[in-house]
């Protein structure tokens, strides 16, 4: 396994090993992986001929210093497990210094309003982090395709805006969501959780699929109200958003229309930990 801690040898060696044909499938993580992120690998590797990993925590997507401070940060374990999954896959693990050249600050991106719903909402400058870093990561390694998890499927589309706005030639491949034996969406934070807040944790799932029963006969109205006095019955959790939202815009569903597709979002704490779930309503 080849494992490059600065982007001028991951780009040298890159160059040195792709031919005019080789295709370039790329995994972008912020580490502490799990079954989802190593999905996404198996999907790279099916369909590339190099398959490169990045594991870096981006500070300037983080909105909160203290969730930056406490991300799970577990470099050696995750490389065992890459490569536990293809002794051929290249990592890339850079520091914060190589990829920001001692000026740690976002770009200003215009994603055509996206970045304003919801997690941007709640999250004010966390998709300038976003935008700038994968912007960055997709000008070092050039990848021929990049995978992303649907679970943050506002993010997904936001890099789709990305891509098309910048004319970067990288097809971005959208994978499902991995969850655990109690359906809650895989995700590093969940490191963060006891156990019994990781199992009550089941419950978000079970809201949003209870949401997407209703949805064919009430409004998105009624269905957001019945999912707030739902989390209100459990202390151990605090409702920052739910929202029913048309998936091409992510604008909020006022009215229901038979020719949009629509899925539910939401974030929950869990003591002061912060999870995101979303389903497809139709």
């Amino acid at each position: 396994m080849q494992i490059f801690y600065g982007k001028a040898a991951l780009m040298d060696y890159l160059n040195s090993i792709k031919t005019t044909n080789s295709t370039i499938g790329f995994v972008p993580t912020m580490g502490a992986l799990h079954k989802g992120h190593q999905s996404l690998m198996f999907e790279s590797i099916k369909e590339n001929d190099i398959t490169v990993v990045s594991i870096f925590v981006n500070p300037t997507q983080f909105n909160n210093p203290d969730d930056l401070e406490k991300y799970p940060r577990t470099l050696e374990e995750d490389i065992i497990k890459i490569s536990n999954i293809h002794s051929d896959i290249i990592v890339f693990a850079p520091t914060v210094e190589d990829m920001y050249e001692g000026n740690t600050l976002s770009q200003s991106f215009d994603f055509d309003g996206l970045e304003n719903k919801m997690e941007g909402k709640f999250r004010p400058g966390h998709f300038d982090g976003v935008g700038t870093i994968v912007k960055r990561l997709f000008e070092i390694v050039s990848p021929t395709r990049a995978y992303f998890g649907e679970k943050d499927f506002q993010q997904v589309q936001i890099i789709k805006k990305l891509v098309e706005k910048n004319q970067i030639p990288v097809k971005i491949i959208e994978c499902p969501i991995f969850r655990e034996t109690n359906n809650l969406a895989m995700s590093s934070r969940n490191e963060r959780l006891t156990l019994q807040q990781r199992e009550e944790a089941g419950i978000i799932y079970k809201i949003l699929v209870q949401a997407k029963s209703m949805f064919t006969n009430n409004s998105a109205q009624k269905i957001n109200s019945w999912v707030k006095k739902e989390l209100e019955k459990n202390k151990t959790f605090t409702l920052e958003y739910f929202e029913i939202a048309d998936e091409a815009t992510l604008s909020t569903c006022i009215k229901k229309n038979k020719n949009k597709k629509y899925r539910a979002f939401i974030a929950v704490f869990i003591n002061n930990i912060r999870l995101i779930d979303t389903i497809s309503l139709n």
